[in-house]
């Protein structure tokens, strides 16, 4: 039986009067790649805050692992990814193994030393997303993509069954786009961990999800990629709000 890690039950929330989110109700399995796509301003950003626990809803229920988001404690389940790229500048005083051994600091306590286990444990996670060989290298120095990925592997560095990413692509040059998000299709497909990516790289990142919702202000869509793939444009065009052309490539990322 496929276990639940996301339920978002009847989600509302108001900023200053305004109508963030409507209803929302969105169901998150273990191994999954959900896309969660919409146009600026859409409500992505603040639903992600409200499933993490950092926003309380206006009305309706989150529950993580059956468990209410607010009072959720397990947090190593889950790895989170913001906007970073491009966030250290060439002199910050660190490196990439020193990035990824913070991500053990909930494990190990503040202002302890981090064991051996600890440092083989940070490289592991380097290498899944293929940047041990930049374990010494000062993070400032790092392209934009090369960053998100060292981000990525101290999310990943707890053993999480859940990455959340909010929008990880800001700051990365576009020919490597392609070549990030087959890296999160590998850890999807090749670890099992599930993965919910606020995006709006659309084809991309839809062709190599397995569920997409589509979200601007309540949830206009929300299923498997295949269905999704067979929405006419001119529905989803109205679901953003403006003009949306998907291309389709002929192969998808492997």
């Amino acid at each position: 039986m496929t276990n639940t890690i996301i339920e978002c039950s009847n989600i509302s929330f108001t900023y200053e009067q305004s109508t963030v989110l409507d209803s929302i109700s969105l169901k998150v399995n273990e191994g999954e790649f959900w896309a969660l796509i919409g146009p600026n301003g859409s409500g992505k950003s603040t639903l992600i805050k409200i499933i993490l626990g950092l926003l309380q809803p206006d009305q309706g229920r989150v529950t993580l692992y059956g468990e209410d988001a607010a009072s959720f404690r397990q947090r190593e389940k889950i790895g989170y990814v913001s906007q970073k790229s491009n966030s250290f500048n060439a002199g910050f005083p660190a490196t990439v193994l020193e990035v990824v051994k913070s991500g053990l600091t909930r494990k190990v306590g503040l202002f302890k030393n981090f064991t051996k286990a600890d440092e083989k444990q940070a490289l592991e996670a380097l290498k899944i997303v293929k940047m041990d060989a930049y374990a010494a290298s000062n993070i400032g120095e790092l392209s934009g993509g090369q960053q998100q990925r060292v981000f990525i592997a101290r999310a990943l560095v707890g053993n999480p069954e859940l990455l959340i990413m909010d929008e990880p692509t800001v700051g990365i040059d576009q020919k490597n786009v392609a070549s990030f998000y087959s890296m999160l299709n590998d850890l999807n497909r090749e670890h099992g961990i599930a993965i919910l990516l606020v995006t709006h790289e659309i084809d991309l990142v839809t062709e190599l999800a397995s569920h997409v919702a589509c979200l601007n202000r309540t949830i206009h869509f929300h299923g498997p990629q295949a269905a999704y793939q067979q929405m006419d444009n001119r529905e989803i065009s109205n679901w953003y709000g403006h003009p949306v052309r998907r291309v389709h490539s002929s192969k998808k990322e492997a």
